[in-house]
């Protein structure tokens, strides 16, 4: 046992050692007390807030679920490669290399995951391909952009868009969008412009007061 913890907090184990008690405590508190059950519930909240991990194939779930699988098989691959390596140019690889393992389990994990998570409003991602929108944002491009959208039911969502190329210069806040496809590892949607101007919103659309985030 004194091995153990010795090598744990040896280089090169010991970079991924403390935020894998980070993860753990973060679950006991979220198992005893609740604290954090909201991002444990949440169905992609993570990737819709603004892609994040979604950029790294591990978007669709909560964001504390690929965290704490990257985390603890990073941390098990930083253990392996402490007790196997013994040189210093090796050794320095090890934390490089656990990464990358860590990214590997999680990506795999998560694939089956987006099944459980899945929005249950009735409200899908690709039921707004093909609708126009509105940038709310003050830019669009491949890494930012959000647009409004009008829902089947009368009211809007706020969604994800980005947008590539000489197109993405036409688009800024209150310039209509067309959503031609959805990315579902980054969670958000692509986007071409509609028109030239602005959109002038009409007596009849929805108030801010009706808008919501896409589930």
């Amino acid at each position: 046992m004194a091995d153990f913890f010795a090598t744990a907090l040896e280089f090169p184990a010991v970079v991924f050692s403390i935020p894998l008690a980070v993860v753990l405590l973060y679950w006991l508190f979220a198992l005893a007390f609740g604290v954090g059950a909201g991002a444990v519930e949440a169905a992609d909240g993570a990737a819709d807030a603004g892609g994040g991990f979604g950029w790294f194939g591990l978007g669709g779930v909560p964001v504390a679920v690929p965290l704490s699988l990257l985390v603890a098989l990073a941390w098990f691959g930083s253990m392996a490669g402490g007790e196997l390596i013994d040189n210093e140019v090796g050794r320095a690889l090890v934390p490089p290399a656990a990464l990358l393992l860590g990214w590997a389990g999680a990506w795999l994990a998560v694939r089956p995951l987006r099944r459980l998570f899945a929005p249950e409003s009735g409200i899908y991602h690709r039921d707004f391909v093909g609708r126009v929108c509105e940038v709310r944002t003050s830019r669009v491009t491949a890494s930012f952009g959000q647009a409004e959208v009008a829902a089947d039911d009368g009211g809007t969502a706020i969604v994800q868009v980005r947008a590539e190329g000489p197109e993405a210069a036409e688009l800024a806040a209150g310039h209509r969008a067309l959503i031609y496809g959805y990315e579902a590892d980054g969670g958000f949607f692509w986007v071409a412009p509609y028109d030239a101007g602005p959109l002038d919103p009409g007596p009849d659309e929805p108030g801010p007061g009706r808008n919501r985030a896409l589930d």
